[in-house]
Parts: C-alpha cells; structure tokens; sequence
C-alpha cells in the first residue's frame, strides 16, 4: 500500500489531484489555441464536383488581424436634434466591434453646473443605446471651462489616454488641455512614452478634436508630430464641420464633418453632411469608408401590405 504522503510530507493524493488539473487547464489552453488558430467553419464547405465553379474563389476575407470600428465625428456646436441618435441606431444596424470618437459630444456652458450635468445625462442615454463600446474623447464644447474639465474627470477619467488593440495603438488627445487649442508639455511627455512603450505596433492612430496641424498656433501639436515620425499613422479630427483630407509627411490626416452638428449640408463637394466613417483596420493600414446618414437605411426601406 503507498503511503498517504509523500516526502515533503503532503497528501500524496492531493498531489496527484493538483497534478490532474494542471494538466487538464494546459491541454484546455492547448485546444483553446488551436480554435483561435483555425476555427473549424472559417472556411467554405460545398459539394461541386464540377471543374467550373459558380464563384470567382474560395479565398474569404477573413483575416484574423483584420477589425472594423466606427467613428462619429461633431455632435455639437449648433446640434440638430435626432441626428446623432439616428447615427447610433444606423451603427448598430452595422455591428462595429467599438466607436470611436473625437470630441464636441455635448453643447457645454462655462458656469452652469446643472446645465452641464443635464447635458451628459442626455448623452449618456443616448450612446447607451450603442450595442458595443464608445470612446469619449473631448472637443472644445466639452471642455469650456475649469468647472467642465473637472466634470469630465469626474465621468470619466484621465482627459487623454490610449490603449493597445490586436498591434494597433490608439492616442485619444485632447486639443483643450489648458487653455484652449493647446496640448500641455505634461500631455506631450505622456504621447512620448506611450510611444516609446509600444515600439511594435503595427499602426498609431491618433484621435483628437482640433487639426492644429493646420492652425497658425500649432500650439503643442509640433511637439507631438515628430514622435510620430517613423512610424505608420494616421489622425483623425473635427471641428470645423467641413470634411478635408491632408496629406502630411506621406501620412494620412482627416478633418471630419458632422454627426449632427451645424451644418448648412451643402453635400460633398463642399464637404458638408452627416456621417459616421467606418475603419477596417488592414495590415498594410486603415481603410476609410464615409456613410453618409442618408444612405444607411434599415430592412424597412419598403415593406409590403400584410395580406
């Protein structure tokens, strides 16, 4: 009969037991790999038999590196109303994986506290109806004042920040880091070690209210823009209620229109509508889609009478 123990004097079946499991958790992990690795549909199964076949090729787009999100752009600065709640349901209609955004999410006011607690309430309500995460980043119109600055920390944190998704570096900026269109040093020392912290990344994507790369007073940003250099990316920003895009250093630079801000809609040769712009992420970059409002319709388009 072994004994009950073993030599460093534990329960020897307690020692199989703690065994048995870590060898089911690793071969758990294993098969959870493998699944990742090759999911068992993520291919076409067909029965033609026929040399000629009624497709072009069997080569999906499917990527595993590959990922879409949204971003909607001015919400405010003269808002319309039903417009940006349109733009949620019409985003939930398309099924990013997130939403991005940069900034002018609420009117904002310099001293009413109650007005501005209202504000955010409402637009809570609304972005809650999203169907998956939203990402604030703050514009002009958020950041008014002191008392708005402290109201933003107190919702929701850190007034920049980034994050890491699948090799992909997100900068979430604010151009309103006192006084306004500006970013502070202590905002540039942060870029240059959030930079410095993630070398390997495929992509820098950089999203921020104000395009002070086109302003007299750049006003911080050319502090930050040579610490993107040398590596791939691209800005998104607002504002101005006019879409444009920049060329800048072979990089790509987009100023949006609007999500619902003022507008007098002059269409798109003049850069002026509402749409929420859809990113596929790449490998060899994103790849920028603008739907316009309009033409994002649901099932319902024409429905035929009951009979």
């Amino acid at each position: 009969m072994l004994p009950r123990t073993g030599p460093d004097g534990r329960s020897r079946e307690k020692t199989l037991n703690t065994t048995n499991a870590a060898r089911l958790a690793l071969a758990a992990l294993c098969i959870a790999i493998a699944g990742c690795a090759t999911h068992p549909h993520a291919h076409i199964e067909h029965n033609v038999a026929t040399d000629a076949k009624p497709w072009t090729s069997l080569d999906l787009n499917n990527d595993p590196d590959q990922f879409h999100f949204a971003i909607v752009t001015d919400r405010t600065g003269g808002a319309r109303p039903g417009i940006f709640e349109s733009a949620v349901d019409k985003i939930n209609l398309l099924q990013p994986e997130f939403v991005m955004s940069i900034g002018d999410l609420i009117e904002g006011d310099r001293t009413n506290t109650a007005q501005v607690d209202a504000e955010w309430a409402e637009f809570k309500e609304i972005v809650g109806k999203l169907e998956m995460p939203f990402f604030h980043v703050p514009g002009n119109h958020d950041m008014k004042s002191d008392m708005m600055v402290e109201e933003w920390r107190r919702r929701f944190g850190p007034i920049y920040y980034h994050f890491r998704y699948r090799d992909v570096l997100f900068l979430c900026l604010n151009t309103e880091d006192p006084p306004a269109s500006h970013m502070s040093d202590a905002q540039v020392e942060y870029v240059r070690k959030a930079l410095d912290e993630n070398k390997d990344v495929r992509w820098t994507l950089v999203f921020m209210h104000k395009p002070l790369w086109d302003y007299e007073d750049t006003a911080g940003w050319e502090k930050i823009e040579p610490l993107l250099q040398g590596r791939p990316h691209t800005v998104f920003t607002g504002h101005r209620h006019n879409y444009m895009k920049f060329e800048r250093h072979s990089h790509k630079y987009f100023v949006f229109a609007t999500t619902g801000g003022s507008s007098k809609l002059r269409g798109v040769a003049a850069g002026e509508f509402d749409h929420v712009i859809w990113v596929t992420m790449m490998n060899d970059g994103p790849r920028i889609a603008n739907l316009l409002l309009d033409g994002i319709l649901d099932e319902n388009v024409r429905v035929a009478p009951a009979k």
